[in-house]
């Protein structure tokens, strides 16, 4: 998240609403256009609908959900709980193969580590957030911008566990948002089918349409011991969708960068997708070999090479947007209608020139990215041991400062989640984790060279291999026992402490802290302080009818449920399990689960599965709700189409399309494969 807000942090001013695609926006609630998407659609939505939409949708991770019954349970997509599956799975009872069928409430099983959260309340704290900044540069603006949101959010929260409150920056710094959420910490798998049901067509499928894809699953909310009660929630409709319907879709779009200035663009195109891409496209490669060097190999990097494939696929997509002339040729007409309009305002003219000042950073960006990419942003290479390492080293050097002198992630407001994510008891894998730091390791060495000093001081005298065996071989920090004695034993137990990982990193991660340093101060901090200016000159050219950049956290979004017909994508809007038999063979990746394909005879082949809809939507609105007008979910959004990649730029509504699989699908998914008769008569489902 850091990284692709890094990248992103600069604002290029949108074309004016009334110019701009009707079906366009990731809206916050707060600021939706009832009036707009009324007309567009022909619906009579109001703000009581807004306040339900809101109070049904849940934040899980870094994916999106929605409530469906008064007993907190809850729908997502199966790959939102694929870590989840695989974290209660063990070689011999592997869920991801079999599906998690409970069959009562107490076989329900909690997710390690996992949370949900509730949208509540949103409260504006613009005020306060500028003026902690006025009159500063480099990194005291951004100290002084990180302590303030610290204090505003523990006022906020007032020290109530339950309770999780952000404040959220939208415009690149024209507004703050202090938003508060209803935290749940026991989230249980309630449902998930097999994997194969899920993910049918794999990688070769992934990000395209037509898609025959079961990837749901439920999860359920539990305090004390008990299913929250939840008499707010999406009713269940698993009625045979209609093309041209309108839907709306309810869930956190992680980031998009619409609001990049050409100059950043450019940043994006050269520097940061061709570096992510190849260093994404090796870990890939050494995953996939290690998974076929054993069957026990296969089972440890299946959730994790899925990841990879689909950030690959994704960056691919952003790459080919970025060579395409005529969508860039869009976003440069934006920006220059926007800084005429700026140019031709005495007022605004005479306050500087933002652009210039976000042109003169990119050299500086392009310079840092590297080792800031590498050294802090993804270091450890996904390593979960040395993660921690990483956590339980800075929160005891951390934890002995003020909370408004911390790094941001651990002021106190901050502190529970992290604390209930570095405790969590979750099954590491030796072989995985050397595999992953070894990759890091070379990487660095490769891109920083050998005679860079902080690669030096990363590997002194041992070669990747070498030093991440050791690391590995010798650590303890596999067992929460450990890290919670770390945890709680604060800097002395530090220290002291003799696991080689704790020591590494206590020996090495000065030169990660002073790049980061460096980039707060020469890269973010005038980057936020153009952005605010750029912000403030948006306002007074286009008012707020311009939604902000997507921030993962919740936003609402609307369209219709139809196909496509551009080159490249021409297909109707649905897809059913009669095409899924027809598109299946017995040789992965299209080959149809077990208990799907017993369950064929008893399958009305004409239902509909899968569907597209030219909603707005991004990474992280996965599981995300799809609602019709009446407030009723129809399903669940798992996918777009590669084409719908340059989103991350702007929204196209030629060939934007979001994939959605419907509540028929998943309700024939429960009642005649898998025999979950107890969620489907607790979904209000009539046989």
């Amino acid at each position: 998240m850091r990284l692709a807000l890094a990248a992103s942090a600069a604002v290029l001013a949108l074309a004016a609403a009334a110019s701009a695609s009707a079906e366009e926006g990731m809206w916050t609630f707060d600021n939706f256009p009832i009036a707009r998407a009324n007309q567009t659609l022909g619906t009579t939505i109001d703000q009581a609908w807004l306040d339900k939409v809101r109070m049904s949708s849940v934040k899980f991770g870094g994916c999106s959900a929605g409530l469906v019954s008064g007993e907190a349970l809850v729908m997502t997509n199966n790959h939102c709980v694929a870590t989840c599956v695989a974290n209660l799975s063990t070689p011999q009872v592997n869920y991801a193969e079999t599906g998690f069928t409970p069959r009562t409430r107490e076989e329900e099983r909690r997710c390690p580590g996992a949370s949900a959260e509730i949208l509540t309340d949103i409260s504006d704290v613009t005020e306060r957030m500028q003026k902690a900044g006025e009159g500063l540069s480099g990194q005291a603006f951004t100290q002084a911008r990180d302590a303030e949101a610290g204090r505003i959010e523990s006022e906020g929260c007032a020290g109530d566990a339950k309770v999780r409150c952000q404040v959220v920056s939208l415009y690149r710094g024209g507004q703050f948002k202090l938003y508060t959420f209803r935290r749940y910490t026991d989230v249980r798998l309630a449902f998930a089918p097999e994997d194969r049901a899920a993910t049918f067509g794999g990688d070769l499928d992934n990000f395209s349409f037509p898609r025959f894809a079961i990837d749901a699953a439920f999860i359920r909310l539990y305090e004390d011991g008990k299913p929250v009660e939840t008499p707010v929630h999406f009713t269940w409709n698993a009625e045979r969708p209609t093309e041209g319907e309108p839907v709306f879709v309810s869930g956190n779009p992680g980031a998009t960068q619409r609001l990049l200035t050409q100059a950043q663009l450019s940043t994006v195109r050269d520097v940061v997708l061709p570096m992510d891409q190849l260093i994404a496209s090796e870990l890939r490669g050494r995953l996939i070999r290690f998974s076929e060097e054993s069957e026990q190999n296969a089972f440890i990097a299946m959730d994790p090479i899925v990841g990879l494939e689909n950030t690959y696929k994704r960056g691919r997509g952003r790459q080919a947007a970025l060579i395409d002339a005529a969508f860039t040729g869009r976003l440069a007409e934006a920006e220059t209608d926007f800084r005429q309009r700026v140019a031709a305002d005495p007022a605004l003219a005479s306050s500087g020139d933002p652009w210039a000042a976000l042109e003169a950073v990119q050299p500086i960006q392009r310079e840092l990215y590297p080792a800031y990419s590498l050294l802090e942003g993804r270091a450890g290479g996904g390593s979960s041991l040395y993660g921690a390492a990483v956590t339980l080293v800075r929160a005891a050097q951390e934890r002995a400062k003020p909370s408004a002198e911390r790094l941001a992630e651990f002021a106190d407001s901050r502190l529970p989640a992290l604390e209930q994510r570095i405790l969590a008891e979750r099954p590491v894998y030796p072989a995985l984790e050397q595999v992953q730091l070894e990759w890091w390791l070379s990487k660095t060495r490769e891109w920083l060279t050998v005679d860079d000093p902080r690669v030096r001081g990363l590997l002194g005298q041992e070669s990747p291999e070498a030093l991440s065996a050791r690391l590995v071989e010798g650590s303890t920090l596999g067992d929460p026992a450990a890290r919670r004695a770390l945890w709680e034993g604060g800097l002395p137990a530090i220290q002291a402490s003799s696991d080689p990982l704790i020591q590494h990193v206590l020996r090495t991660d000065a030169a990660a802290r002073t790049v980061r340093a460096e980039w707060e101060e020469k890269v973010q901090a005038p980057t936020d302080r153009a952005s605010e200016q750029l912000a403030a000159a948006r306002f007074a050219v286009y008012g707020d009818s311009v939604y902000p950049d997507a921030t993962g956290t919740l936003r609402l979004t609307y369209g219709r449920i139809e196909g496509s017909d551009v080159p490249g994508q021409r297909w109707g809007a649905f897809t059913t399990f009669d095409g899924l038999w027809d598109r299946a063979t017995a040789a992965a990746p299209f080959d149809v689960a077990p208990k799907l394909l017993a369950a064929k005879d008893r399958i009305d082949g004409d239902t509909v599965l899968n569907m597209a809809l030219s909603t707005d939507t991004i990474g992280g609105s996965s599981g995300s709700p799809a609602i019709n007008a009446r407030g009723e979910i129809v399903g669940a959004n798992f996918d777009s189409t590669v084409l719908s990649q340059r989103n991350a730029y702007g929204y196209d509504r030629a060939v934007n399309r979001s994939v959605i699989v419907t509540t028929g699908a998943v309700t024939t998914a429960l009642r005649d494969v898998y025999g979950m008769d107890g969620l489907v008569q607790e979904l209000g489902v009539r046989r």
